[in-house]
């Protein structure tokens, strides 16, 4: 296991370090980078909502809240960019924490409810802090290339890659530990999980947290990618909605899931954007969500397993 996995990792470091020395299209790193955003933030959403059924409605909350603090260390404190995404990952990391002890009696709608609240109040809180641009953002110049780079943002997309490969794998690991076990246990019937000896409170909290935290890192990259951030476009509800739909589209409770969705929806929204208009992208969303909602509640993993099923039989 763990012999594959340093393998895999160096292989995904080798894929993202060599492939822009020999593929020099721009749009494709740019693209390529939205996408593996989307990869971790349906990643971290599928840990709670997917594996123990407490939906979360606040991504954009947990993103902006990585991507200010990465700003706030590159532009206040002078931090290179890993020091700013493990900022971001632990500033939300804290924020989902909070979320998970303040909410231990909540389920369902309300808890859902409760982290859209938290969307908006950690808004309102950016739009009035003026020492981080305000309503009115901020700009962050894009460092010099790092050799043998060519372009930032070739830097930005092979981390990102890597970033987006820890995170499925920790996810892979945690759904066949017993961790995940318990997390299916607990969205089944949380009552029974917890008469039957599950830790239903501390890994709601466990969850809340990790969940947090890989939000966090997806957005802390943000302010160099974009070069200007500001609390509307951080918090844009596309990506939430994105976060959502992906991994119900690709699977829910499954590594793969998100990963599928991801590419699946996060690859036809490029599209569309390069082709019609990016206005198009929220309306394709909800579009295919209703199709999948209705016709594959299982997503495309569910789909899978049931031509498998039939096949078997």
């Amino acid at each position: 296991m763990k012999k594959s996995f340093f393998l895999s990792a160096i292989g995904v470091i080798a894929l993202g370090i060599l492939l822009p020395q020999f593929f020099k299209v721009s749009y494709f790193y740019f693209a390529a980078y939205v996408i593996l955003q989307y990869m971790i933030l349906s990643t971290a959403w599928n840990l709670l909502g997917g594996y123990t059924g407490y939906v979360n409605f606040g991504v954009g909350g947990f993103y902006a809240v990585g991507a200010y603090t990465g700003a706030a260390f590159i532009l206040f404190l002078k931090m290179n960019i890993i020091v700013a995404i493990l900022a971001g990952g632990i500033l939300s990391g804290l924020l989902g924490f909070g979320l998970g002890y303040l909410t231990i009696r909540l389920r369902g709608i309300f808890f859902a409810i409760s982290t859209l609240a938290l969307a908006v109040i950690i808004q309102m809180i950016i739009v009035n802090t003026h020492s981080l641009g305000g309503a009115n953002g901020l700009y962050i110049l894009r460092p010099e290339p790092i050799p043998p780079f060519s372009d930032y943002l070739e830097f930005l997309f092979a981390l990102m890659l890597f970033i987006a490969f820890l995170s499925v794998m920790a996810a892979r690991f945690i759904e066949k530990s017993w961790i995940g076990r318990c997390f299916t246990a607990i969205r089944d019937t949380e009552e029974a999980a917890a008469c039957t000896g599950v830790p239903v409170f501390r890994l709601k909290l466990f969850a809340t947290t990790l969940s947090g935290f890989m939000m966090g890192v997806a957005g802390a990259p943000f302010p160099y990618y974009i070069t200007y951030l500001e609390p509307y476009s951080s918090m844009d509800l596309l990506i939430t909605v994105n976060s959502l739909a992906m991994p119900l589209v690709g699977g829910t409770g499954t590594w793969l899931g998100p990963v599928i969705g991801s590419l699946f929806l996060g690859g036809a929204q490029q599209i569309i954007t390069v082709t019609v208009s990016s206005e198009w992208n929220l309306l394709i969303v909800g579009i295919v969500l209703i199709g999948f909602v209705t016709l594959a509640p299982g997503g495309i993993m569910g789909l899978i397993g049931s031509i498998r099923t039939r096949r078997a039989s």
